[in-house]
């Protein structure tokens, strides 16, 4: 069976892309800060039958990026890499003036150095499989300039030039930024809690991955609004 590693998937898109792997037969490990929240969800996505290892930690410790990617080497190796664990800097969201610079130094440590690391770390196992892939959970806030949304979008415009450039190095590998557009989640609610505008849910944009995975497009860059709209 393939073997996944997800982080951030206690709730939100890692959990339903968790869960619609698992329904697809795949091996996971798993991680969040949460420990009760990610046992739950391990819980769920091992009724499908699926082989699943649950590590709760920050994924900018060292320690617990290597135990994640040991835990997929036990499962029989690594053929994904969901860096979607994310930070805001701030919660909720403040303008540049008003946002610290430890704030904006933990949101590039989650969202782009423990991302590195982690893809650094799994990169063996990744070579090793046929259909190694990467996939950095980005935003629209990477490209287009929304009040109070700087720090945030800065890490992850950092993490797409990752990809694009780990894509150019590992042409054996897909690496795959994508934006997964709006949805309702945790994190956005914390963002932003007086916003209540209607969203899709996770599960709801979960396919456009899908469809990355079945068709393995090239390295580079993808907006799951289109992918979805292109089915």
């Amino acid at each position: 069976m393939p073997v996944a590693i997800i982080t951030g998937a206690s709730k939100g898109l890692g959990r339903a892309l968790a869960e619609a792997l698992g329904a697809r037969g795949w091996d996971l490990v798993l991680d969040a800060r949460g420990a009760d929240a990610l046992k739950e969800t391990a819980e769920a996505v091992g009724r499908h039958g699926t082989r699943v290892v649950a590590l709760p930690g920050d994924v900018t410790d060292g320690g617990h990026r290597t135990e994640l990617v040991t835990a997929a080497g036990r499962l029989g190796g690594a053929d994904l890499l969901v860096s979607n664990a994310s930070a805001l800097g701030a919660e909720p969201l403040v303008r540049l003036a008003e946002l610290s610079t430890e704030g904006l130094r933990r949101v590039l440590e989650v969202n782009v150095v423990a991302a590195l690391g982690l893809a650094q770390e799994a990169l063996p196992l990744l070579q090793a499989s046929p259909a190694g892939t990467v996939i950095a959970v980005s935003s629209d806030a990477a490209a287009e300039a929304y009040e109070t949304w700087g720090g945030y979008g800065a890490s992850k415009a950092a993490l797409d030039q990752l990809a694009a450039v780990l894509g150019v190095e590992e042409p054996g590998l897909r690496v795959w930024a994508v934006d997964p557009g709006d949805m309702a989640t945790d994190l956005y609610a914390a963002a932003v809690p007086d916003d209540d505008a209607p969203r899709p849910a996770p599960a709801d944009v979960v396919p456009a991955f899908l469809r990355l995975l079945d068709e393995r497009p090239a390295s580079g860059r993808y907006a799951a609004p289109s992918l979805l709209r292109a089915r």
